[in-house]
């Protein structure tokens, strides 16, 4: 791929095909490696003693969660910066990496909670997870649309998701199944977005932060997918 100024005009939809197709190769190779590392992360982290002790912090009371929840979106924010903005691809790979570590550690206390009704209910989040991801792909990919229109209802979606997650737990009522399945919605609408952007906004020499992400809808999905089969599980 050619060396060009991620702050030019040049973006991935004008580019020659070969830098085009480049692009897309190296963004979802470093989605598969994000996905892998987490996974080695993870199964790292819960192996350890430091797994129940992250899950004390972070569900001692709900003002613990609710600064868990701020640290995460500051870390998340700085995380996507580094990737998108760096002059060079250490930086950019910098930010990649903390975006994987925020979520290896916000991860560790759903994924305990889950292993509770046994190995298969991961697995299968796991698997589900990917398949509404891969099946997702193939449309944005097949059909040709520009999804960018989804970025103005994404944005104020996820503000209103947000601002209900912290009405629900500094008051401690239960957002239940329907706030789950309007979250799958919204993150499914959130991927058909960015694989969008993929494929007609970045920059070429911005396969870090695309990957970045790729990988941040992959997650959000895999948390609610999670939550949704131990609710399911718990009522049987």
């Amino acid at each position: 791929m050619n060396d060009y100024s991620p702050h030019s005009d040049y973006t991935v939809n004008t580019a020659a095909s070969v830098d085009r197709a480049t692009f897309i190769r190296q963004t979802y190779l470093h989605v598969a490696g994000a996905v892998g590392a987490f996974v080695l992360l993870e199964s790292m982290l819960l192996a350890s003693p430091l797994a129940p002790v992250l899950a004390n912090l972070m569900f001692g009371g709900k003002w613990s969660w609710l600064i868990v929840l701020g640290l995460f979106m500051f870390v998340s924010h700085i995380a996507t910066k580094w990737a998108s903005t760096a002059t060079t691809i250490g930086g950019q790979y910098a930010g990649l990496g903390l975006y994987v570590l925020i979520e290896v550690i916000i991860l560790c206390p759903l994924l305990m909670l889950a292993s509770r009704f046994g190995e298969g209910l991961i697995m299968k989040a796991g698997l589900i997870t990917g398949g509404v991801f891969i099946g997702l792909t193939w449309v944005a990919f097949t059909s040709g649309k520009d999804f960018s229109f989804l970025g103005g209802f994404l944005k104020v979606g996820f503000f209103v998701a947000l601002a209900t997650i912290v009405v629900g737990i500094a008051f401690g009522f239960n957002l239940g199944l329907w706030f789950t399945g309007a979250m799958l919605l919204l993150v499914g609408g959130s991927i058909l977005y960015q694989t969008s952007n993929v494929m007609h906004h970045y920059h070429p020499s911005q396969y870090v932060a695309a990957s970045l992400a790729l990988f941040a809808s992959i997650a959000t999905l895999f948390w609610y997918v999670l939550q949704l089969l131990m609710s399911l599980n718990s009522r049987d």
